[in-house]
């Protein structure tokens, strides 16, 4: 089933315990409203991070809506999901940037290049699980071995919070920090699961009032840094932009030793899909194991189309899967429908201008949120399979790793590539704890639960 969906009852309401399914859907109306309120579970996150990776997010959140739907398509509508920009790249992306002239268009360029190819790995992982079954996903990336990436891959863009964004106004870093706290943690239901993007929005409005009430923000020096006075956020831009027209596009630079930096990324793509597949499964009672590969290549495709225009890498969004858990409806028509809404929203500079005015403070306000719950996935995935760390085999490897990658440690090869972070802590990581178990003579351990590897909380909430 691609199209073609079955009106549920009166299409008006739901009785006690009742779901709509994949295949159905309520009043077109009603199902608008249900794929607008998908937009607003995803936007938080899906422009925030192309933000922080110095991408478009004009082109990120038009590109988020053609990967929806792409993804729709490629798994047969089976398996409802929104797919947002993703979370694990950043690390990679800031460490191609470091190499590759920082925030100008060349490196735009082979930051997306090296997406790209992810992407196509992505997509290869994909088939292989297809045709090889999900176990051997289980071999190569044991728990113990994901939950170590995707705990290197949040804990190891800290540096970033705290010498990129964090020093920009320390201030207003720690009021939205603070705000975003409460609304996360005190409030249930959506606004709960909306509660980053409610934060970073609160925390905009309140930089602009500073300015008006304060001035500039105060010069900051620390001995290792120094920031001169200046204004928490500058509209020049937004009054200029038009209200209707295209994104900025441009064409990928595949560079090898940039494809290198953001491979790690696929390892926590692959268990974000798995856990969020097996999730969509246990919510609508349907069996979809045989979709499993079809997901992640379909992901690895939409991240390839994104980025060969200049858009943000993807992945399937457990916010979006939060929703469903509360309103009950799984149709696939209400994500088609917000997938269409992403893609008008990216037809407006005017908009993309807005939203790339947010203040550094406030991003590092919501960043570090962010970054941290990434980690803590890590560990969620270890508690859940029960990894025995008292255990060297996992404890020696996964803690180098990890400190590499917190560092950050950097690792001169030549002249013009290094690897170092992120990168360099997952290669070790992943490596070492092979070569070590094949030393020591142990098998792959079997995961304690189905759905393991994956990253989504009993409420639906995930960083992204």
């Amino acid at each position: 089933m691609v199209f073609g969906w079955t009106k549920h009852g009166d299409g008006k309401h739901l009785a006690p315990g009742e779901v709509v399914r994949p295949d159905e859907r309520l009043t077109w109306p009603r199902m608008i409203g249900f794929g607008a309120q998908h937009v607003v579970a995803m936007f938080g996150a899906t422009f925030v991070f192309p933000l922080v990776m110095g991408l478009d997010p004009n082109i990120a959140i038009m590109m988020s809506g053609v990967a929806t739907i792409l993804f729709l398509l490629i798994v047969k509508g089976r398996i409802p999901s929104y797919l947002g920009t993703s979370a694990s790249f950043v690390g990679g992306v800031l460490a191609i940037r470091a190499v590759a002239g920082g925030d100008t268009a060349g490196a735009d360029a082979v930051v997306t290049g090296a997406i790209l190819v992810a992407g196509l790995v992505l997509a290869l992982a994909g088939l292989a699980v297809s045709f090889l079954g999900v176990q051997i996903i289980h071999k190569i990336f044991p728990p113990v071995v994901t939950g170590g990436v995707v705990m290197l891959i949040g804990f190891g863009l800290a540096y970033v919070v705290a010498d990129v964004y964090w020093p920009q106004d320390q201030w207003m870093a720690l009021v939205t920090m603070l705000v975003t706290f409460v609304l996360v943690v005190a409030f249930k239901g959506f606004v709960g699961r909306i509660g980053i993007l409610i934060g970073l929005v609160l925390g905009f409005v309140l930089s602009w009032v500073a300015d008006k009430v304060f001035g500039k923000v105060p010069a900051y020096t620390d001995g290792a840094l120094s920031i001169a006075p200046h204004y928490r956020v500058d509209l020049s831009k937004v009054a200029s932009a038009p209200w209707v027209g295209l994104p900025d596009f441009h064409l990928p630079d595949v560079r090898f030793s940039a494809v290198l930096l953001v491979l790690p990324a696929v390892i926590a793509l692959i268990a974000e899909n798995i856990g969020h597949v097996k999730a969509v499964g246990e919510m609508t009672g349907a069996d979809v194991d045989p979709y499993v590969g079809r997901a992640i290549a379909a992901d690895g495709v939409a991240t390839a189309v994104a980025s060969a225009v200049g858009g943000s890498p993807t992945t399937t969004y457990a916010e979006n899967i939060g929703v469903m858990a509360a309103t009950k409806v799984y149709s696939t028509a209400a994500y088609y429908i917000a997938g269409l809404i992403a893609i008008l929203f990216g037809l407006s500079p005017k908009f993309g201008a807005l939203v790339s005015a947010t203040p550094s403070g406030v991003l590092g306000g919501v960043t570090v949120i962010l970054y941290g719950m990434i980690g803590l996935l890590g560990a969620k995935i270890w508690v859940e399979n029960r990894v025995d760390f008292s255990d060297p085999l996992n404890m020696v490897p996964i803690g180098a790793g990890i400190i590499l990658a917190v560092g950050p440690v950097k690792f001169l090869i030549s002249s013009d590539f290094r690897l170092e972070g992120i990168a360099l802590g997952t290669i070790v990581l992943v490596a070492g704890y092979h070569l070590l178990r094949v030393i020591s003579g142990r098998p792959v351990p079997v995961p304690e639960r189905a759905g393991t590897p994956g990253t989504t909380g009993d409420d639906g909430r995930d960083a992204g």
